[in-house]
């Protein structure tokens, strides 16, 4: 992940800034993303698992061409319609706690190239199928927001 291009979109971002779809504000939207990061270097564990036959072609589908992150999508764990406490005191805190999460994450991949993180829906990924999924998974919710 590029946190420089990260960067740049994000000061695009205000705590008023609307939706183009779904439920998410600009800080809960952040604060997923970070969670998203987390998760991928091992910050937030979770727990292993073989995917069903659906969530392999979902992986495949995803990570494997150039189809974008669909609309609609609710994050693994939650309801439809429900959303994950906000956990920063601002969006600008959680800006930065989004970057930082970055550079652990680079720091993490530089460190143990050849480690499995767990997906939470695709299940065991590497750092290259990480960096195929990140950017579509940014845009995605990047495109929410009208700052890609």
């Amino acid at each position: 992940m590029e946190n420089k291009v990260v960067e740049k979109k994000l000061n695009k971002l205000n705590p008023d800034t609307p939706a183009q779809f779904g439920i998410m504000s600009p800080q809960h939207m952040v604060e997923h993303l970070t969670v998203t990061i987390k998760i991928a270097y091992n910050r937030i564990k979770i727990p292993e698992f073989v995917p069903s036959e659906k969530q392999k072609f979902q992986k495949r589908a995803l990570l494997d061409t150039d189809m974008v992150f669909p609309k609609g999508v609710v994050a693994p764990g939650l309801k439809a319609g429900a959303l994950m406490p906000l956990r920063s005191v601002n969006l600008d805190e959680a800006k930065q706690q989004l970057l930082d999460s970055i550079i652990a994450y680079n720091t993490f991949f530089e460190s143990s190239p050849d480690i499995t993180t767990v997906h939470p829906r695709f299940g065991k990924l590497n750092y290259a199928e990480w960096e195929r999924f990140h950017p579509k998974h940014f845009e995605h919710h990047f495109k929410q927001f009208d700052i890609w």
